[in-house]
């Protein structure tokens, strides 16, 4: 299992020692949330801390939108060279196009799923992506508990992954800990999002427990 713990849980006011710290206590990706007020009722970082994150980082950073206009934001984050960039599907009315963009640029182009939303949206764009990223919160915000039927969605994302594109992960962020995490394994998972998790206990220690 890789790990990708969610700075949106970390001191910010020691931000640069936060990063640090998971990095050091191998984490494996920095999750980064992007909200711009409007498709979540939330605000969080821009460019300018990002850039902060990418000097202290000695990991890949995972970047998700969750934003309006997606084209916009790809081009205000690529320069960070993200491993991946992922978007909310019901946000995006190009998703071909953004996914070539985002490939084009040198990175990953992922996929989000929010709780309420079928995998029929994504069915024919899986051979196009490198990641799907299952919600199992309503995005937003951070401490949210884990929405249970979601691992069901992911055995089945998993069946539809196998047949149009075995390469392509799956990401679930949201309540992660170590109470569900060998559900998760079991039902595909390769990557998984914790912030509260990680960030209110031993860093090294919390990302074990998940790997």
């Amino acid at each position: 299992m890789l790990v990708a713990p969610s700075i949106l849980s970390a001191d910010f006011g020691n931000l640069e020692a936060e990063v640090r710290a998971i990095c050091e206590a191998d984490c494996d990706f920095v999750h980064i949330d992007v909200m711009d007020g409007h498709f979540v009722p939330n605000l969080t970082l821009g460019p300018v801390v990002v850039k902060s994150v990418t000097k202290a980082a000695t990991k890949p950073l995972d970047i998700h939108l969750m934003v309006q206009n997606n084209s916009f934001f790809v081009d205000l984050f690529a320069p960070f060279q993200p491993e991946f960039i992922s978007f909310h599907i019901e946000e995006e009315k190009h998703a071909n196009r953004l996914a070539q963009k985002i490939r084009d640029l040198g990175i990953h182009p992922a996929v989000v799923l929010n709780p309420h939303n079928g995998l029929d949206s994504i069915e024919y764009l899986l051979e196009y992506i490198d990641m799907v990223l299952v919600m199992s919160v309503n995005p937003g915000f951070g401490g949210q508990k884990f929405i249970p039927n979601v691992v069901e969605k992911i055995k089945r994302l998993k069946d539809k992954i196998e047949i149009r594109n075995p390469n392509c992960l799956i990401e679930v962020d949201g309540g992660v800990s170590d109470a569900n995490i060998e559900l998760l394994r079991e039902a595909g998972v390769d990557i998984v999002v914790a912030g509260s998790y990680v960030f209110s206990g031993d860093y090294r220690q919390r990302i074990a427990s998940l790997k």
